[in-house]
């Protein structure tokens, strides 16, 4: 079994170029603008009440909870988003702001651990009595997450002692409280959140303080996963009313959980046990925190049977249940898997949450199996499916992400009502917001890993990373505009002359690539599951130029895809590009792609803060002429010879649409001709 470690924020740190901007712009626009929101003071954005649960919760306010039953978790990702911001951009206020949050939420906290604000202010006899739709250890899993970002923020600080982690110590006290409550031992709690994120995060409870009960609860919770089927069956919120809307509903979900195949029990992810799951199903975000876990506990255990799982489980989600975007779950109805192939562009629901989901995933895996296809979608996802969830500015967001949106049509159809054709400030249910924050604050420590005596570089950014290999000290550090350019050095500075494997992905969208090491050709250097292994003796000072072709792409979708049939999207590098009215016009599915012609890519810095903009020549449709010479009334003639002309596309990258004019229409898929 392959074993990498991926380095933590300690280890590796953006220093500039694409991701510095969006680090940047999470520590200046996101976190202090999601900190309004949280506290309700966001002018015409719907109402959060997240901290003022909080409040009243520990006793500082009167009132009521409000918002959903899981409304604790907006606040952990927040908590768990600004420690990663911290850790490399030192912010005084928002230091004051979390520190104030820690303490709310340890004044919260019942004396033996317990913590959850709407259990605590409304419900507090029915303590673990709603597995199914309470989400009381989902919350816990984020409070926990968040505990050990902030420990580690804090024991990489100067001051580690003085900034000691208090949260940390509340996470302990909870999980301590949940380990006491469920477990096999007699008169435990044989039972498991209708919302996987629990076990994941006692996994990494485990790693930070290296207690085994942790470890032994996540995989208690793994395990029991499905092994009662029927234990969610005809469950039904606690208040739950027909005649009771949210928020009188005492903050669940604001209607009736229908009786309907899309809520059975595939959807909390119940339906069978973990290792025998064969298909990615349900609720999308539920399935691939449950399939973290899962690897997660592969690397404790070592489970072939796990393995097996999960490779399967990666077929289904990825290879016949995956958008071009890295976008998962395409039904909006249960937020959910349907069936293979099933990737309809315009109503997809492809929820932000879901994308980030997968891309933690796809980390996990490529630590387990060492393989780039893992790395590869992890790439994919962040830099199209996770991006396009918020605007250039930081300050608006999508919860879904579909790939072609027709505004008078979004604003009409009952099966659209999901899609919004621009960005929004914020949400009722705002799980993807500080999500995305934590996302892009710790996206440095998805580029690094170590395993064995080898250096594994993942993803390309510019970047600065030290460990030790082989047991000397390592200083690397990346210098290019990747993803605008495919042109990366490396510089390699170990303590001393040390022998070990650098391992450089080769990303599966690259057609051809050339290395050198110190001005020459790399001759003794091999390529194996995606990887480019150099080994050799490394001194201080070396250098490595890697330059991969990058130019764009026509793709096309498997034709077992019925809607894409005919149809071609354009791809530059790891970027999917979309069309979008601003610069083509209204009607956007009168664009035909021409297949034989070049595609031509140009970087525009007054585009959007700085973009490739790809021109393509092609055609467009002569959507009037129909009315000028059909002879009956209806939408429908003969069809005569085609009527097009000549015209040029212009695409710009998937994640930036919606950011000039918002409100217009967009698609990713175009027709298409020889």
């Amino acid at each position: 079994m392959t074993s990498i470690r991926g380095l933590g924020l300690d280890e590796a740190r953006i220093t500039g170029g694409f991701w510095a901007r969006k680090i940047d712009m999470v520590a200046k626009e996101m976190l202090p603008y999601q900190w309004l929101a949280l506290n309700d003071e966001v002018p015409g954005a719907v109402p959060s009440h997240a901290i003022e649960n909080f409040r009243i919760a520990a006793g500082e306010a009167s009132g009521r909870f409000m918002g959903t039953v899981f409304q604790d978790s907006d606040v952990a990702k927040w908590l768990e988003a600004a420690s990663y911001s911290l850790s490399h951009h030192p912010d005084t206020e928002l230091e004051r702001r979390v520190d104030e949050v820690i303490r709310l939420i340890a004044k919260t906290q019942r004396p033996d651990g317990y913590v959850n604000t709407y259990f605590i202010v409304t419900a507090p006899e029915h303590r673990w009595a709603d597995l199914a739709w309470g989400h009381e250890l989902y919350c816990a899993g984020h409070l926990i997450e968040a505990a050990v970002a902030h420990d580690a923020y804090a024991r990489a600080s100067p001051d580690a002692e003085k900034r000691k982690s208090k949260l940390l110590e509340v996470a302990r006290r909870y999980a301590d409280c949940i380990d006491r409550a469920f477990g096999t031992a007699p008169g435990k709690i044989r039972g498991v959140c209708g919302h996987p994120e629990i076990e994941l995060a006692l996994f990494r409870l485990y790693g930070a303080t290296g207690e085994t009960r942790y470890r032994d609860l996540a995989a208690f919770f793994v395990d029991q996963r499905g092994s009662d089927p029927a234990a969610f069956d005809g469950k039904k919120p606690l208040g739950a009313s027909t005649s009771t809307p949210w928020p009188e509903m005492a903050g669940y979900y604001g209607f009736e959980i229908p009786k309907t195949k899309w809520f059975e029990r595939d959807y909390m992810q119940n339906h069978a046990p973990v290792r025998s799951q064969p298909d990615a199903t349900g609720h999308a975000v539920r399935a691939v925190y449950l399939y973290l876990a899962m690897a997660d506990l592969y690397s404790a255990t070592g489970d072939e049977a796990l393995l097996k799982a999960l490779r399967g489980l990666w077929d289904s989600a990825v290879s016949r249940r995956m958008y071009i975007t890295g976008g998962i779950g395409s039904q909006s109805h249960g937020e959910r898997f349907t069936a293979d192939y099933d990737l309809p562009s315009d109503t997809a629901y492809s929820e932000t949450c879901a994308s980030i989901g997968l891309a933690n995933w796809a980390k996990r895996m490529t630590e387990v199996e060492g393989d780039s296809r893992y790395a590869d979608v992890l790439e994919r996802v962040v830099y199209n499916g996770a991006l396009s969830g918020v605007s250039l500015d930081g300050t608006h967001y999508f919860y879904v992400n579909p790939l072609e949106v027709i505004p008078e049509v979004v604003d009409c159809r009952q099966d659209h009502e999901h899609v919004k054709g621009q960005r929004v400030q914020w949400f009722g249910c705002s799980c993807c917001p500080p999500n995305i924050a934590r996302l892009v604050a710790s996206i440095a420590s998805y580029a690094y890993g170590v395993g064995g005596d080898a250096l594994w570089v993942h993803h390309y950014a510019e970047s600065e990373s030290e460990t030790q290999v082989s047991g000397t000290r390592l200083r690397v550090s990346q210098r290019t505009d990747y993803p605008w350019s495919g042109s990366i050095a490396l510089f390699v500075d170990p303590d001393r002359e040390v022998e070990f494997s650098l391992k450089l992905r080769i990303p599966g969208w690259c057609r051809s690539f050339a290395c050198s090491i110190n001005g020459r050709r790399a001759e003794t250097a091999d390529v194996s599951k995606g990887y480019l292994s150099i080994r050799r003796n490394w001194k201080p000072g070396d250098r490595v130029e890697l330059d991969l072709a990058m130019e764009p792409s026509l793709i096309r979708a498997d034709g077992r895809i019925p809607e894409l049939a005919g149809k071609l999207a354009v791809q530059r590098g790891p970027l999917v590009y979309c069309v979008e009215s601003t610069d083509n016009g209204e009607g956007l599915h009168a664009l035909v792609l021409d297949r034989k012609s070049e595609l031509r890519a140009e970087y525009d810095p007054s585009l959007m803060g700085g973009s490739v903009l790809i021109e393509a020549q092609g055609y467009r449709e002569d959507l009037r002429s129909m009315d000028t010479h059909r002879s009956s009334a209806m939408p429908y003639e003969d069809a005569g010879e085609s009527r097009l002309a000549p015209t040029a596309i212009k695409l710009v990258p998937y994640h930036q649409w919606g950011n000039r004019a918002p409100g217009g229409e967009m698609r990713v898929w175009l027709r298409s001709k020889e």
